[in-house]
């Protein structure tokens, strides 16, 4: 996806000639979040201030995601520097780099330029800086349209406050409105076997029902959705292929009664039993579980987890992981090893553990301890600073809070499955705490956008609110 257009139709007067490129101005935290930004404007121009150079030089250090990027986006610049002959001042052709949907031009600011700001704007900011080369630019070249692209809100409010073009950066969204994500389900139309029962074919196979069916719906169905029809005898499903107009739907099984409840735990609603479907089915890899607090993502997946785990031998053992963003403020430093030190951070695991050990009376407080020893023994809370370089063979892989990752994360964390393990990962992309991530541009959307309709994932959305009518309550009133 490229950066969105935002310039206003020609007059027709000027019809026939070709619109002059975009100039924009890359604030530092764009190179930071993306260093590939650099060749994701197309025909346009891009400029970098020095103070976007300094600021990149000052957050280099250091084994974090934003260090990183910045090394990276230095190694960007200081390569089509170097391969450069002519004059930079110039511009620097942005294809050089070998990006062949780049044919703009880079400039590096190579003199100073200082546009007027208000006095009340600290000229020793690296910000008001960055505004006042895009005021002059302005002024210096009025011919077409001076954009500062940042992630930073308040900046984007001041530079509007001050008559500047600012936008967003765009490019890394993978969608423009949220409410067109995949929740991977999807309601049939109460018609839908008189317009698709035509050549019906059926059979039974390991305990399920299949059907193999054409009509118009079956070419928009993706593999492994789950579908459903409300009706008098209620009709839930899985997309098991679709090829051309033909579809293959196979029954699930009904995780709702205590006959097939998951490690004492059954399914409370329609989209709790498609999400058991999904954990519990070992050929699919991959599952994404979206949904508010209270909708059950821990809870099912921690219980299917140890049902594979303990019980049917799939996997060696489960790996919890999860980004370490603080709700307030930070308390600092914490001693121990890896696990201690990441404990404090597994309170929602440790009360659903508390909720999942409760559940046989007749064990008795010896057997309940004996029971908890065992499940710890198979659960491993492990930091996202050690996960790159690792290989994960057999393991049962939870990744939490994944609406706080960048994309870049997601996909170093989910290629680091080995044969015979299972990803899954959990979110809520209302509650996003990391800086300059939106609902858009989390590695949670990219991942569900990305990877559905592979034959080896699955995604739910979970709706529903099932912990308790207080929670339920206070999460519509509040």
């Amino acid at each position: 996806m490229t950066q969105r257009k935002t310039a206003s139709a020609p007059t027709a007067a000027h019809a026939r000639l070709p619109a002059a490129p975009k100039l924009f101005v890359l604030d530092t935290n764009v190179l930071m979040h993306d260093p590939t930004s650099l060749f994701r404007f197309e025909e346009h121009d891009l400029y970098i201030p020095m103070a976007t150079l300094e600021e990149l030089d000052h957050n280099k250090k250091g084994v974090s995601e934003v260090a990183r990027n910045a090394r990276q986006a230095s190694r960007f610049l200081d390569g089509m520097v170097s391969r450069w002959d002519e004059a930079i001042a110039a511009g620097i052709a942005l294809g050089i780099h070998g990006d062949k949907t780049a044919t703009g031009r880079l400039y590096l600011q190579t003199e100073a330029l200082n546009g007027e700001i208000p006095a009340d704007l600290a000229g020793a900011k690296s910000d008001n800086q960055v505004l006042a080369v895009v005021k002059r630019l302005q002024e210096l070249q009025p011919q077409r349209r001076v954009i500062l692209v940042t992630k930073d809100l308040n900046m984007r409010i001041k530079a509007r406050a001050l008559g500047l073009a600012a936008e967003d950066y765009f490019s890394d969204k993978v969608l423009e409105d949220t409410d067109l994500l995949y929740t991977g389900s999807r309601a049939l139309p109460q018609d839908f076997w008189d317009r698709h029962g035509g050549e019906l074919e059926s059979w039974q196979q390991s305990g399920q029902t299949f059907y193999r069916l054409r009509g118009p719906l079956c070419a928009q169905l993706l593999v492994n959705e789950f579908v459903y029809l409300e009706a008098e005898r209620p009709f839930q499903a899985q997309v098991r292929e679709v090829s051309g107009g033909i579809a293959v739907l196979a029954t699930l099984r009904d995780y709702a009664g205590q006959r097939h409840n998951v490690w004492g735990i059954s399914a409370r609603n329609r989209e709790q039993n498609f999400a058991l479907n999904a954990l519990m089915n070992p050929q699919i890899d991959f599952v994404t579980l979206l949904g508010q607090a209270g909708t059950g993502k821990t809870l099912l997946t921690l219980a299917t987890g140890l049902t594979q785990t303990l019980e049917h031998k799939t996997y060696d053992e489960i790996i919890v992981t999860r980004v370490t963003v603080p709700l307030g403020e930070d308390i600092g430093f914490l001693p121990g090893t890896e696990e201690e030190k990441m404990n404090p951070w597994m309170g929602a695991l440790e009360d659903n553990l508390d909720v999942l050990n409760r559940g046989d009376d007749e064990a008795g407080e010896w057997g309940r301890a004996a029971t908890r020893d065992l499940i710890r023994s198979r659960i491993k809370v492990k930091s996202l600073n050690f996960m790159r370089g690792r290989t994960f063979i057999r393991k049962f892989l939870v990744i939490d809070e994944a609406q706080n990752l960048t994309p870049k994360q997601m996909r170093t964390l989910i290629t680091r499955a080995g044969p015979g393990t299972k990803v899954v990962c959990l979110g809520n992309i209302a509650q996003i705490d990391t800086p300059y991530l939106t609902e858009g541009s989390s590695g949670i959307t990219y991942v569900v956008d990305r990877m559905k309709g592979w034959m080896h994932s699955a995604h739910v959305t979970l709706t529903r609110g099932e912990r308790s009518r207080l929670a339920d309550y206070a999460g519509e009133a509040l």
